[in-house]
């Protein structure tokens, strides 16, 4: 639900009714990961998906009813029936899908759209599997633990909730936990749906270059937070650069050195100059990053690692480097070289091997990694 923290903010402000379902679970090739909302308003109007379009009419109407009913639902949906009008993925797999209508009284999710939408870091817990009477009991935590709202029941399941949502925060993952009604950890009776909305992930492009100009937009498509760094003040301009969010003339090893980064942040090396690559890669290497890549050809990836090691870079640090950067597209125009440089991206971050599905027989939906980049809600 958090992933449209912006719009549902926008409906709260409005006075408008409406209900959400979320994805709490799922099994199989789900096209569609825990925290995947619909949102339909009285209206008629809805917002997001859950499944990319196989169960959708279904999923839609379900809101329209808890809209007229009031109550909040779980529905399973899984592999296509052999009836031709049957309700199921047609990709196979199973979702289980929590249909609830919005109640701006309760305050834990109001609280929680808002915070999201102004992409301050927040956890909501919610109830996906228990009693009817905690079916959809959320609270809201923040990252220093304070929080608002209540799951009801025993006074030992808001403390489990709150200390396991401060752990999926911190991690920035959305994910379930399965608890007993008591708060303890034993699998069984409740399972909770916790959704993270975190700041969005930070990708740092250096060398202000034509090719970094489209990767800033391929960037900004996947929803990261994206930083262009040049030492040379006339390349990084806002007028060559319209889409980067931030603009940095300063060496890029001193700049990296000083800025926050994190284990979901991509640092793309395009400046493919030993004076510049050499001390910011050698920085690089060493931080808790979810990837580092470097342009160059393989004459310049030769001539570099040999630069690197005399900087005192070990070949296990070396080996987390991505050059030449990119997965092998045949690639030639900026825009082109911009796609193989987020593929390869996408692949590190989900553990995907960059081959044709065709063919492969491996699985097309992988679980999340969590080292992974997780935009924005998941």
């Amino acid at each position: 639900m958090l992933d449209l923290s912006g719009q549902l903010s926008e409906w709260i402000e409005e006075g408008r009714e409406f209900a959400v379902a979320t994805v709490v679970a799922v099994g199989g090739s789900a096209p569609r990961p825990p925290g995947a909302a619909l949102a339909v308003a009285a209206d008629g109007t809805a917002i997001g998906s859950v499944s990319g379009g196989c169960v959708e009419g279904a999923v839609y109407d379900l809101c329209v009813q808890a809209l007229q009913d009031g109550e909040t639902l779980v529905e399973r949906f899984g592999y296509s029936d052999e009836d031709a009008f049957a309700v199921g993925l047609t990709c196979g797999g199973t979702i289980d899908v929590m249909v609830t209508p919005f109640d701006a009284r309760r305050g834990a999710e109001p609280a929680a759209l808002r915070a999201a939408a102004r992409s301050e870091p927040v956890a909501l817990a919610r109830v996906a599997r228990g009693p009817a009477g905690l079916l959809g009991r959320a609270v809201l935590v923040r990252p220093d633990g304070t929080h608002q709202g209540s799951l009801g029941g025993h006074r030992g399941l808001d403390r489990t909730a709150i200390a396991e949502a401060r752990a999926l925060l911190r991690a920035g993952r959305t994910g379930t936990v399965d608890l007993s009604e008591d708060g303890s950890h034993c699998p069984g009776g409740l399972t909770l749906l916790v959704e993270s909305a975190v700041p969005p992930p930070r990708m740092i492009v250096f060398g202000a270059i034509d090719f970094a100009a489209a990767l800033v937009g391929a960037g900004k498509f996947l929803g990261y937070h994206v930083t262009v760094c040049d030492a040379r003040p006339v390349f990084a301009t806002r007028a060559r650069f319209p889409d980067a969010d931030d603009i940095v003339v300063d060496w890029p090893h001193r700049y990296l050195r000083g800025t926050k980064t994190d284990r979901r942040t991509v640092l793309c090396v395009l400046t493919h100059d030993a004076k510049f690559d050499v001390p910011l890669l050698a920085e690089a290497l060493r931080l808790p990053v979810a990837y580092v890549g470097a342009m160059g050809s393989r004459r310049t990836h030769e001539d570099r690692n040999r630069r690197l090691r005399e900087a005192g870079v070990s070949e296990r640090e070396l080996a987390r480097l991505k050059s030449p950067i990119g997965l092998d597209l045949g690639a030639r125009t900026p825009e082109e070289t911009a796609v193989s440089i987020a593929a390869e991206i996408i692949a590190a971050g989900n553990g995907g091997t960059g081959r044709p599905l065709t063919g492969s027989g491996t699985p097309i939906h992988r679980a999340v990694r969590e080292s992974g980049h997780l935009p924005r809600a998941v």
